[in-house]
């Protein structure tokens, strides 16, 4: 046998970790190290851990569901909290949105959305944007573009699939409109020369783009995206993977702009941990797919779904939306203040909790090499944070838990102050 280091052991050497931490447990806002010592956990799990680590009534729901029935696939037979747990998503989603097809990971419900889109309208091609995540899977990685690495070493992709513009205002130098109307008059072109609308059955497009750095749209783009597809008879699939659940301070991304989309797809904070994705649409769309064209062996977990239920329990009696919103404020007009006192933050986007700090390139170093020396430190002061960005990962993200509370933004933002001065020194 090879040599195994104490923390891998026999995991890929593929899969690594952005901290040196072993945890032995969570709670609320925190882990704690097998060391003992304390962290305060801004990653929560990549966005996942909507009420934060083991909420007592989440794995209290979760226990109760293990002693009555684990697994009990939904191919076969029905459980009572898939069946719950669909009514309360369509109760969250708009009409005509009726139905919902439950997975495991976001990937998998991207892919059934692809699938849907194609078998529904008859239409070969899939319009995506430029800088957003929607999977590693073969389907939906094709449709990915938030950075090379992901994608590298696989090609070629899945045919099919047409990438436009996302209106990202940083990158183009532009104000907003500027940016909207120049990517819609782009997406025409598309529409025109290599797309058309006769073989486009679908715009797949996150509502604010995670991976690339935590990028907005705006009303005028996404309104005037909503109005070519109703005008060509496109489908509009809205990728909340992470967008949604309450994340940004209203309960899916795609309100903060007034549109309906046709599909919806989410993922990450639905089940507070617990692995549970699904696609919702309406079931009179659903119906012109193909029978046998939606499965998965654990999709729609019974455990995982009664953690969904409770996780939207405690984010309604909790105000955990509303919590998002008002601490998202706080959150941004602190980082916002930073940034006019130090010239190594170049931006701040997002919205809600889903913010980015974008780490600008000196002379010596990139802004990418600047936020891992960042998340060193961060971690060396017990703050747990990641990054993502195209330009090497030169954005840090804000991803609390929902549940955050005014002091602890308020301690996070004074050692990330702490941490930045002390990445000057380092320059």
């Amino acid at each position: 046998m090879q040599g195994t280091t104490e923390h891998n052991h026999h995991l890929s050497p593929l899969l690594r970790q952005t901290s040196d931490i072993v945890v032995d447990h969570g709670k609320g806002m925190y882990v704690w190290g097998e060391d003992g010592k304390r962290y305060m956990d801004f990653s929560s799990g990549i966005g996942v851990l909507s009420t934060g680590h083991c909420h007592p009534r989440v794995t209290e729901a979760a226990k109760n569901q293990i002693d009555r029935v684990v697994h009990a696939q939904y191919a076969i037979m029905r459980h009572r909290p898939i069946l719950e747990l669909s009514d309360r998503i369509c109760e969250l989603l708009p009409d005509p949105i009726d139905s919902v097809f439950f997975s495991s990971a976001g990937t998998e419900a991207v892919e059934t959305s692809i699938r849907l889109a194609r078998q529904a309208t008859g239409k070969p091609n899939i319009i995506a944007f430029r800088g957003c995540f929607h999977g590693r899977t073969m389907g939906s990685l094709s449709t990915t573009t938030s950075s090379a690495a992901v994608r590298q070493g696989v090609q070629p992709m899945m045919g099919g699939v047409v990438t436009a513009p996302f209106p990202d205002t940083n990158w183009y130098g532009m104000t907003e409109d500027e940016a909207a109307d120049f990517c819609l008059r782009e997406l025409d072109y598309i529409l025109q020369v290599q797309s058309v609308p006769m073989e486009t059955a679908a715009m797949l497009i996150e509502s604010i783009q995670g991976e690339a750095g935590y990028i907005t749209a705006s009303k005028r783009f996404m309104q005037g995206l909503e109005q070519r597809c109703k005008k060509h008879g496109i489908l509009l699939i809205m990728d909340e993977v992470q967008a949604g659940n309450g994340r940004t301070g209203k309960m899916w991304g795609f309100e903060h702009y007034d549109v309906t989309p046709d599909v919806v797809v989410s993922a990450k904070g639905v089940a507070s941990g617990f692995q549970l994705s699904f696609m919702a649409a309406p079931a009179s769309l659903m119906s012109k797919a193909l029978p046998g064209s939606q499965g998965g062996t654990y999709g729609g977990n019974a455990v995982a779904c009664a953690a969904g239920l409770a996780t939207l329990d405690v984010m309604r009696d909790e105000n955990l939306v509303e919590n998002a919103a008002a601490m998202g404020t706080r959150l941004k007009e602190k980082l916002q203040f930073l940034q006019r006192r130090h010239t190594e933050i170049a931006a701040v986007t997002g919205k809600g909790l889903m913010i980015g700090t974008h780490f600008a390139d000196t002379d010596t170093k990139t802004g990418g090499e600047r936020a891992a020396q960042m998340l060193k430190i961060l971690e060396h002061k017990g703050l747990l944070m990641i990054k993502c960005g195209p330009w090497g990962g030169n954005v840090i993200r804000w991803i609390p838990p929902l549940i955050v509370s005014e002091q602890e933004i308020d301690w996070a933002i004074n050692t990330f102050e702490e941490a930045v001065n002390e990445i000057k020194d380092l320059d």
